[in-house]
């Protein structure tokens, strides 16, 4: 089993297209970001090789350290014109961890600016030492446009499992990881899996931690009916009894009571998450439908990283499939926006949302949803409450004063003051009190605003009568803003 690593657009899709000898189309903007684990089987010299291709947005680095870890063998792809980058260096920590060996594909060889001596200097450097520096790790020039090194690469590939003497057990009970998962609308809970060791047979009893069934239906990565699936090759899956989570073990079984029983050990290690809401904290409800389980995983993740100071991201559902009649009612109870992602809405659902009132919103790119999710935070985060200052007016008359009003008079030594303004008294250089301006006159006459150097007539109110204004005290005038910080 070889795993494909690398950045985003280094071409980890086009050069698997290549391999497959499929013909190659560039990328439309947002296009062709692989969003879900895909798996496929090659011959090659009569020997089979399942390729693995992972996402190389930075939101998936749990699906591509999931993908390393079910590979024999790792290619990383390294753009020749732009080298090492972000998902670069995750991707030869995850193969490193993992423990397989690594072959580079220094990609795009065919453009003029193409530096492969700059990318195996930037590889040197991250602990990568290929073998023209004097290594052991291969290297191979590619080109997905023109097809160059493709051949050499997988001679590469067949030639590293030899020397690793790679092999698989077949007399155990099958075992193997569910690299991808979704809800066919017409068969049901499907899984992709690969199988690391054992045959796993037509009518076998399967499980995972989360669910179990019977395999029902057993298919190749082209989805034509097979009896048997073994070690290595790519497998659609029919027959659990809800959809598996995308990267757990799944196992087969000799009866089913055996199989419930890992069943119940794997429900009792899941721990729901805790949210604790502070006070100054808003919230906001989202139900999240998308199209397969890896995409789920993949948007919970990039969520959580969001700031949560201000307001805190609920996901009361999260679940393959389109938009339904219960996910509105959900919504409306409670008061929750519905996240699509690469789904549709039913009918009746998109009818009834429309008379409720519920917001749907849809996307086909993880960017977009990100983004939006940060409009809608910083749209309902509590406003920040920001003092600004105007100016300060030395009190010289005390004319009259009732209860906790008082008019007085005094020159705008500092700034502007402005009606409606909020006051601080200011004596012997402490706040003697708080209140507001109700009405301020120039010449008797109401005015909104004066300049430092004018005499002006003020009638304050105080938050308490004891709070007076006294002759030589400094007024100072302020206002208070509501101000929405960024996401």
């Amino acid at each position: 089993m070889v795993v494909i690593l690398g950045h985003i657009d280094h071409g980890k899709t086009s050069l698997l297209s290549s391999i497959r000898k499929l013909e190659f189309t560039p990328g439309k903007p947002g296009g062709l970001i692989t969003q879900h684990i895909g798996a496929f089987e090659i011959e090659k010299d009569g020997k089979k090789i399942t390729f693995i291709d992972t996402p190389g947005h930075e939101a998936f680095s749990q699906m591509r350290s999931r993908g390393a870890k079910v590979a024999d063998i790792a290619i990383l792809v390294v753009d020749a014109t732009q080298g090492v980058q972000a998902q670069t260096k995750e991707a030869i920590t995850h193969a490193k961890l993992a423990g397989i060996p690594m072959i580079i594909a220094i990609n795009k060889i065919d453009l003029p600016t193409a530096n492969p001596e700059k990318v195996k200097r930037e590889l040197k450097e991250k602990g990568i030492l290929v073998e023209d520096f004097g290594g052991k790790v291969p290297v191979v020039k590619t080109s997905a446009k023109t097809g160059q090194g493709i051949e050499e690469l997988l001679e590469l590939i067949l030639l590293v499992a030899e020397m690793k003497n790679l092999k698989a057990d077949i007399s155990k009970l099958a075992t193997g990881v569910i690299v991808e998962a979704y809800l066919d609308p017409r068969r049901g809970p499907t899984a992709t899996l690969i199988l690391n060791e054992g045959i796993l047979k037509l009518g076998d009893i399967i499980a995972t931690p989360s669910t179990l069934g019977k395999a029902k239906i057993l298919e190749d990565f082209q989805q034509k009916r097979i009896a048997i699936a073994l070690p290595s090759q790519p497998a659609i899956l029919i027959g659990f009894g809800k959809v598996p989570r995308v990267g757990e073990t799944l196992k087969a079984f000799p009866d089913l009571e055996i199989a419930q029983e890992y069943l119940k050990v794997g429900e009792e290690k899941r721990i729901p998450e805790v949210l604790e809401i502070k006070p100054e904290q808003r919230v906001l409800n989202l139900i999240l439908k998308t199209d397969v389980l890896g995409s789920i995983e993949a948007i919970e993740e990039v969520l959580k990283k969001l700031p949560r100071e201000k307001v805190i991201l609920r996901i009361l559902k999260s679940e393959v499939g389109e938009v339904n009649e219960s996910d509105i009612e959900l919504a409306r109870s409670g008061r929750a926006f519905i996240l699509g992602f690469r789904v549709g809405t039913n009918p009746i659902a998109k009818n009834l949302a429309q008379r409720e009132k519920i917001k749907i919103l849809n996307f086909e790119v993880i960017y977009d949803l990100v983004e939006e999710m940060r409009k809608l935070m910083e749209k309902i985060s509590k406003p920040e409450v920001v003092r600004i200052d105007l100016g300060k007016v030395k009190v010289s008359v005390d004319f009259w004063k009732e209860k906790n009003r008082q008019i007085i008079g005094g020159r705008v030594i500092e700034g502007v003051v402005e009606k409606g303004a909020l006051i601080e008294i200011l004596r012997e250089k402490g706040v003697r009190g708080k209140g507001k301006m109700i009405n301020l006159q120039r010449n008797k006459r109401d005015i909104e605003r004066a300049p430092k150097g004018e005499e002006v007539g003020i009638l304050y109110e105080s938050r308490t009568p004891e709070e007076k204004i006294q002759v030589g005290d400094t007024l100072i005038f302020y206002k208070e803003e509501g101000q929405k910080g960024k996401i």
